[in-house]
């Protein structure tokens, strides 16, 4: 059991269905959280010694080490299982969709300081902080997050067994796939049960004109139905 599955059977019993069902989504949002703090500490720790004159390099840097490990824990853990493409397919679709999702992460930013005006001296510094914030870093990071997520399921990792075909097998079993062709099968067998019985009474069904239709006519039933007929009585001569 993973630590994710581990985690969700100690919650309590009502809210258990819904996490198992996003259990994805809820890895995929604890490697953003992860990567996020692992950009902000090469960031600053960048900024505040060997690249202290230089902070966009520091941030470029501290982008890259994020998108890389943002790539490695969502393959091996997020979606572990997921796949259907060639390593370096993946790897080339996952850094595209990480470099869109940066471009609309920076779309509220843009619209709050540049369609909204929430800017100094149309509004004061405080007010200008606190919309850098919630555009940039509550509504662009979770755009982002929504846009990469369904990116990531769509076309980085489309098939959704790719890695793990064993799950295929547990999937089918718990949706009830291999269930219901038993089900069809223990029909089938009904049917010809029911067409021998009707065999069996075959005087009586004559006699009331009914006829037991069967389901999936095959081969043995139609043999049974020839037996029937051939299993009147007849009458020996004798000399």
């Amino acid at each position: 059991m993973s630590f994710t599955d581990a985690t969700i059977a100690r919650l309590p019993r009502p809210i258990r269905p819904y996490l198992e069902r996003h259990h994805e989504l809820i890895k995929f949002a604890i490697v953003g959280a992860t990567t996020f703090v692992i950009d902000s500490a090469v960031f600053y720790t960048l900024k505040l010694t060997v690249l202290e004159p230089k902070p966009v390099t520091a941030k470029i840097i501290a982008g890259i080490v994020a998108v890389i490990a943002s790539y490695i824990l969502n393959r091996e853990w997020s979606f572990r299982d997921r796949g259907g493409r060639e390593r370096h397919h993946e790897a080339l679709m996952f850094f595209g969709v990480s470099g869109v999702g940066v471009v609309l992460s920076m779309a509220p930013l843009w619209f709050s300081s540049y369609v909204l005006m929430l800017r100094v001296p149309e509004v004061s510094l405080t007010v200008e902080n606190i919309a850098d914030f919630v555009s940039a870093y509550i509504i662009g990071n979770l755009l982002q997050m929504a846009f990469r997520f369904w990116a990531f399921r769509r076309w980085v990792f489309p098939d959704e067994f790719g890695r793990n075909p064993d799950k295929a097998i547990e999937s089918a079993l718990t949706d009830g796939g291999i269930a219901e062709a038993l089900e069809d099968h223990a029909e089938h067998v009904r049917g010809i049960g029911s067409a021998a019985g009707s065999l069996n009474g075959s005087a009586t069904g004559a006699a009331t004109g009914n006829v037991t239709p069967l389901r999936r006519p095959n081969r043995r039933a139609r043999r049974l139905d020839q037996l029937g007929d051939s299993s009147e009585p007849s009458v020996s001569k004798t000399s």
